[in-house]
């Protein structure tokens, strides 16, 4: 398989690269590595075109500096790759999100275990991370959860740690799917069901708890087929968009009986809980 890789050098590099990231992402690229001076972002050679970078709107932007290179690529040894760039976090002091190479560390509540080959979800994400602290906030146990765009199956994998039972992980990317169901094989868990597909899938479904963390159009598309698998009282948590896209997020919601009742923002990214009332 042949991969066109980019590797942007980013200043400032923190704001920078999380934005560079979620714009590449809506483009076709399917994995990215954080370097020391930016990112290295991959896509498939068969789904990469000449003019793949006229919509990334943060490369005409005058608040940031952004230089990349360009290049083939044979084969990516992913493992590799994250080996030389993933590094372990810690959210809150209560969980750790670590690859297998890691060591495990001491004193936290839910140590998960993600190797994220091309997938989306280490937690290093702003949207990760504040979707984390939302489950965190919730009493999950025996309650039945949907992880909607699962990517690694991180936020699944904590769902169940917390006690959900059972849970569906969907994601539309193949890749995800087999890497969501590694990811939960490695964490031992045995509440989880994955599946290849969008939010077709979800007709005639219930849940207690929705968790989306895709991104603004998708959510704003599927915002509807989410409430109406919501049972009343249900919670619905959403991530994958800034705080200024809030209020096109409220009013859709609001169109079909969703409340907003808590929010999180870090840098600018921000997740929202709703109840269906």
């Amino acid at each position: 398989m042949i991969y066109i890789a980019y590797n942007f050098t980013i200043s400032p590099k923190e704001v920078g690269s999380e934005i560079l990231i979620a714009e590449l992402g809506e483009v076709g690229f399917e994995s990215f590595v954080e370097t020391d001076l930016g990112v290295t972002a991959y896509i498939q050679k068969k789904d990469w075109r000449e003019d793949i970078l006229s919509d990334i709107q943060i490369l005409t932007s005058f608040e940031f500096k952004i230089n990349f290179t360009q290049e083939e690529i044979a084969q990516v040894n992913w493992n590799i790759e994250w080996e030389k760039n993933f590094n372990p976090i810690i959210i809150d002091e209560k969980v750790s999100i670590r690859a297998p190479f890691h060591e495990k560390p001491n004193g936290v509540d839910y140590d998960l275990i993600i190797e994220p080959k091309m997938s989306f979800g280490t937690g290093h994400h702003e949207t990760t991370h504040v979707m984390v602290q939302h489950i965190l906030e919730l009493d999950l146990k025996n309650k039945k959860v949907l992880d909607m765009g699962c990517g690694t199956g991180v936020l699944a994998i904590l769902a169940e740690m917390r006690g959900a039972k059972p849970i569906d992980a969907i994601d539309i990317d193949a890749w995800c799917f087999e890497n969501s169901v590694e990811n939960i094989e490695r964490n031992n868990c045995h509440h989880i069901n994955v599946y290849e597909g969008d939010a077709t899938l979800l007709k005639d479904k219930t849940y207690d708890v929705v968790i989306a963390n895709i991104n603004r159009n998708i959510l704003l598309k599927d915002i509807k087929t989410y409430s109406a698998c919501l049972k009343k009282d249900g919670l619905l948590l959403m991530s994958g968009f800034y705080t200024e896209d809030l209020p096109v997020i409220v009013a859709e919601t609001s169109k079909y009986g969703l409340k907003t009742i808590n929010l999180k923002e870090r840098h600018n990214w921000i997740g929202v809980k709703f109840i269906k009332i």
